[in-house]
Order: C-alpha cells, then structure tokens, then sequence
C-alpha cells in the first residue's frame, strides 16, 4: 500500500547533517541522508539533506521536525546576542561575595530596587526611575533585554512592570523570568532569561531559513523543533522559548535509538563526529536531569535530557602529547582525507612527505590550515595586519603548518595570534583522525583514500620506536574513554584523566585498568551493565562493540543507526507542562495564616482554605496545559497531575500533557 502520510525529521550536528523520511502509519523509514553540516550557515546543510532524500511527492509530507545544536553552540562558542538583563530585588554584595554573576554570562547586568519575599509580599516598591534609566543606557548597546525579579514565580507584578516600562523605551524582545520558570532558584531564573534572550535572534535566523527552504520545495507542512528533554514543540514556541533546545539534539538521538530498538530501558551511546554523548533510557523515556540543564558552565532552570557529552568523535585530532603519547581530541579537525579530496594540493604535499622526507618528519607537517569561504565584509574589516597577512597567504589553498610558519618568517606557532580567526570561522584545521584510519582501512572511504593512507604511514613514523599497531592503540583509546565517560555518567563520581600521570596507589583507577586489562595475577574486577546498549551514529559499530564486551552486555545496531537522531525527532510526543505555586496568604506581623494563594501564569487568586487552593491549582494546571498542548500542534492530548511539597506549607502542581503530532498543511 502506498504511503499516504510522510513525516520528515532533520537533525544538525556538529559535523553532520542527517535526515530521514518515514511513512507515519507503519512507522518504516522509506529513505535517510547524511550530509556534512554547513557552520556557517546551518540552512545550506539542511536543504542539501532535503535534495538528498528526493522527495516524489511534497505534498505527501504532513510534518517537518528539526533537532538542532544551534543553541547549544552559540552558548559554548559565544555567539549568543548581548543582553541586558535587570535583576530586580536582588542583593549585590551576596551575588558578588558568591561570585554568582559568573552564571550571569558575558551581559550587561543591572540591580534595580524591588522583589518579593517567599509568600509573594512585596519586600520593597519598584525602582521605577532606576530601571528607566538602565534601559536608556544599554538600549542600543544591547539585541534584547531579560528581567528576573526576586520570587517573581510567586508574584510577577514587578517583572510585568519593568515590561510595560521597557517596552514604552524601545522596541527590543523582552524576556521575562518567570514566563520560563516557577522555580525558586533566583541566579538560575536569570541566567536561563539571559541566554533565552541572547538566543532568541539565533534560533528565529534558523527557522526562518527552514521554513524558506521547505516553501522552495513546496513542502506545506507544520514545523516542529526537538526540546532539550527529548519532546516537540512547535516552531512558533521554539522561536519564544530557543533556550529549551538545549540538549535537542543528543535527545533526539537518545528517543531515535530506542524507537529503532523497541527497548524502553538501555544506555544510548551516540558516537558522532565532534562528540559522543551517552544518555540513559528508562521505561520508555529520556532520563531528565532533575537539576536543569548545564551547558558551558552555566546552569539554567531547563528542562532537559540528562546528558554526559565528551569531546571524541570521528573528527577528533589525533596528534602526539608534550609527553610523547598518543592524544586524542578534544579539538575537533576536518580529515585529510576530505581536505585532500577537496584540493589536489594538499594530496600532493602528502605524496611529497612521503616519497622525498629524508629525516624524521615532526607531526606539524600533518596539520594543515585553510581559509574557510564566505566569510562576510564585516568579519574582513574587523582583520588586523597579521590575520589579513595569513587569510592572503592561504587564500591559494590549504598548506601545512611548517610551510606556514616558513612564509610568514616564524619559528613557532605560538607567534601566530590565531584564536581569533579560529573562532570566527575564518580560518579551520585539518589534520589526521580517526575518519582517516578508517579510509585506510577500508571501512569507510567517500573521500581520497590514498591520502588518507599516506597520512597514516607518515604519522607512524612519529610514533617510531614504538612497534604498537597505530589503528590498535587509537581504537583502544577511543574504547577507554568511551567506557570512562559510561562510569562517570552511571556513577556520578569521577575518575582521572586517561591522558594524564596515574597516582599509583588509587584504588578506583587500578579497578578501572584492572576491568579493562585484567593486569593483576590473583585478582579480578570487571565492570557489568545492566541494560543494553544501543549504539548511534556512524561509527558506532567501530567503536562500541569493545565497549558492550568490556561492559559484559548486549550493543544494539538497529537498521539506520547512523541516522537515528533525524529519527527521533519525528518518533516523539508533543508534550507541554503547567505548574501552580500554592503557598499561605499571612497577616501582616506574619505569624497567621490568613488563607492561600494560587499564582498559575499571571494570575494570583486567594482562597480561604488549602483544599479549595490545591483544587483550583489543579483545575488551572489541567486547562493551561490542555490550550498549550492544542498550540503546540498535539493530537488527542493526555493530562496527569501531580502534587508536590515546596516547603514552609507551600505545593507546586505540576500538570503534563502528552500527545502526538497533528498532521497536516
């Protein structure tokens, strides 16, 4: 029978971008692609993967699901918009004495006089005047603006208005703390504002983009984007809310495995290009942080999966420590095998170093420089007099690091002030990874295989004395990384670096070696994983069957593992929550309860007793959750409440709401 309703998931990694298209009544996916992602502009990357999956038919297609790092990235990368955010009721000297403003990222940040107390009382009028004035100074040194108010989850009134206010100044986004958050926690509130704020240009620039290139392919269908915890939202929210796409895209991959697999418990290995991130299924669902999300330092009050991500993938920078050994990662470098198919140039300069380098060759030699195209007018002005010297000499093609530094009349690196340029994306690397080991090996060879083994040959004879095969000691370090960070991740405690010195009377690091190498003549420890493991991304099957059997568990590789995040964002439920604070309403001396309040959204409402309260909080709950869930594009959605001790008489009602997706045009 032919399908009649298709579904098409997209997810844009770090390295790649994967889709797939699947027939929505049997749940079979009928085609998948995979691309490389285009950093500079994620849009190029998705539309390439849309031309890939050949779409017969577009109309056939009733829903689009995106999952994306996008958010994640300008976080750890900077490239957030700067915020000003006003933190109102809050106590200077305690956030500097605590150093709590670091969370605060790199925004503008003003205290202003107000807030409110733990039941909702005012502690203090809002500076009205002093809040103008801050909006006046930063407005046009800003992109948007971000409020968090002392206790605003149990009264908003200030937040609402230093809104009006801003919005009678300029015409800036404004955020607003606790249309984000019911938590308590005030220095999470305000960071999770912040970088909403700073990313709401970020994410609205993407699916924008999305939404030109699927109306280029006459594809009319909704859009939907892959929160943090795993579930969908629709574009509409994403665009309002991008700070919940944090994590988006590793959840993705976690619901993907376990749809292909059928397995609601196991441990979710997504080996990628950049990173490999591990995330724990439990009966059925994405494990959730209980803390909030973390990303680059800063903790946020979001919801999202629980996720240990390390930097090691396909990608990652095989090279030689200070000491010697063998490294690699973290930096993540394009193959040479790409960059040598890409110019012919660079397959020379490697057939050179092999042939005719009559002493020992130093591991610079595999590292290679480029300029990255399409780099804007405004990043070329911004150059100083060394950069615009480098962008001009590589703009003849990639070249190895020695010839760089003998061009430019260098002795060393170090004299190159590049980070600059690195972290523009003017200027990328390229040097030997594990991609590459597989093209010598045959395993996977899209791009100059002869290159690639010509690299791997030269990087051997660095290693000299050593006679360990190179391929052997990368994969067995890639191994023990891999199943360090499952320990880490399960355990919660940590272990020493692989790559740095051992102290050699630890007990947990002889019992890690000892569960890998079984060094020891009369004792044995062995590591045991309960669950399965279900093993994504492309090289998955490489990597993690030494890991399952050191772990003595079953490695799950359903059929498209390689492109089961795109999966899972078309395998997911919409789900949208609601949450009521219910604390006592006391007299003014504040020794006797009077009554209780509900705060739900932007309504405070009194009640004389804590059943009559806790009804009406579910009631609220229920219905707020039930007209965000139809907003967000859920079918037939289900609602299930729950009750939960807050402390000092208080509840927070929390109520879920979980369908699946509305088809349609």
């Amino acid at each position: 029978m032919k399908p009649q309703n298709l579904v098409l998931g997209i997810d844009t990694g770090g390295t790649y971008t994967d889709a797939v298209l699947m027939d929505h009544a049997s749940r079979q996916v009928l085609a998948a692609c995979k691309r490389l992602t285009t950093r500079q502009d994620f849009a190029l990357g998705i539309e390439a993967v849309i031309d890939g999956i050949q779409i017969d038919d577009p109309a056939m297609v009733k829903m689009v699901s995106i999952s994306t790092t996008l958010a994640t990235n300008a976080i750890a990368e900077g490239k957030g918009r700067r915020v000003g955010l006003l933190l109102i009721g809050y106590d200077p000297e305690l956030i500097a004495k605590f150093r709590m403003d670091r969370q605060f990222g790199p925004h503008h940040y003003a205290f202003v006089g107000g807030g409110h107390d733990f039941y909702g009382r005012e502690k203090e009028p809002l500076d009205l005047p002093a809040l103008e004035q801050q909006v006046m100074t930063s407005k046009d040194q800003v992109a948007a603006f971000a409020v968090s108010s002392y206790f605003s989850p149990l009264n908003p009134t200030h937040e609402n208005e230093a809104f009006t206010a801003i919005r009678r100044l300029c015409d800036l986004p404004v955020v607003l703390g606790h249309h984000l958050s019911t938590r308590l926690g005030s220095v999470e509130r305000a960071t999770t504002a912040a970088i909403n704020a700073s990313l709401l240009a970020v994410l609205h620039d993407l699916i924008t983009d999305v939404q030109r290139v699927l109306a280029h392919r006459q594809i009319d269908a909704p859009l939907m984007v892959v929160r943090g915890d795993g579930t969908l939202m629709s574009a509409g929210f994403a665009k309002d809310t991008p700070v919940e796409t944090i994590h988006s895209g590793p959840a993705a991959s976690a619901i993907g495995g376990r749809f292909l697999c059928g397995q609601d418990d196991a441990l979710v290995i997504d080996v990628g290009g950049t990173t490999t991130d591990i995330a724990l299924v439990i009966n059925g669902e994405v494990a959730v942080s209980a803390e909030g999300a973390r990303v680059n330092g800063y903790k946020t009050a979001v919801q999202a999966a629980n996720i240990l991500s390390i930097p090691l993938g396909g990608d990652s920078h095989i090279h030689l420590g200070k000491n010697g050994k063998l490294k690699i990662g973290p930096e993540r470098v394009v193959p040479l095998a790409y960059l040598a198919d890409r110019f012919p140039q660079v397959r020379r300069h490697l057939r050179i170093l092999r042939t005719r380098m009559q002493v020992r060759p130093t591991a610079d030699w595999l590292e290679f420089w480029y300029l990255i195209p399409d780099y804007d007018e405004a990043q070329r002005a911004a150059l100083t007099a060394d950069d615009k010297a480098l962008v001009k000499l590589l703009q003849a093609g990639p070249l190895p690091l020695p010839t760089i530094l003998l061009q430019m009349e260098l002795l060393h690196p170090g004299q190159l002030a590049v980070d600059n340029l690195w972290r523009r994306e003017i200027i990328g690397k390229a040097g030997l990874t594990p991609t590459d080991l597989l093209h010598a090996e045959g395993k996977h060879t899209p791009w100059a295989v002869e290159s690639a083994e010509q690299a791997v040959d030269l990087f051997y004879r660095f290693l000299f004395p050593r006679r360990e095969d190179l391929h052997q000691q990368v994969w067995r370090r890639m191994t023990e990384k891999v199943l360090r960070a499952v320990v880490i991740y399960l355990t919660g405690k940590n272990l020493p670096d692989l790559d740095a010195t051992p102290e050699a009377d630890r007990l947990d690091t002889w019992f890690f070696e000892n569960a890998l190498y079984s060094t020891h003549a009369h004792l044995e420890s062995r590591l045991r994983l309960r669950a399965p493991i279900i093993g994504i991304g492309a090289p998955a099957h490489h990597i993690l069957p030494r890991v399952a059997e050191l772990l003595h568990t079953e490695l799950l590789l359903p059929p498209h593992h390689a492109v089961a995040n795109a999966v899972g964002t078309v395998a997911s439920n919409v789900m949208t929550t609601a949450e009521a604070l219910v604390y006592p309403h006391l007299s003014a001396e504040g020794f006797e309860v009077l009554g209780y309040y509900v705060q739900a959204g932007e309504g405070r409402y009194p009640y004389e007793t804590l059943e009559a309260a806790l009804a009406q909080a579910r009631a609220l709950t229920r219905e707020q959750s039930l007209a965000e869930a139809g907003r967000a594009g859920a079918l037939n959605p289900q609602v299930s409440v729950r009750q939960v001790e807050n402390g000092l008489d208080s509840f927070r009602i929390q109520a879920r709401a979980v369908g699946t997706p509305r088809l349609g045009s």
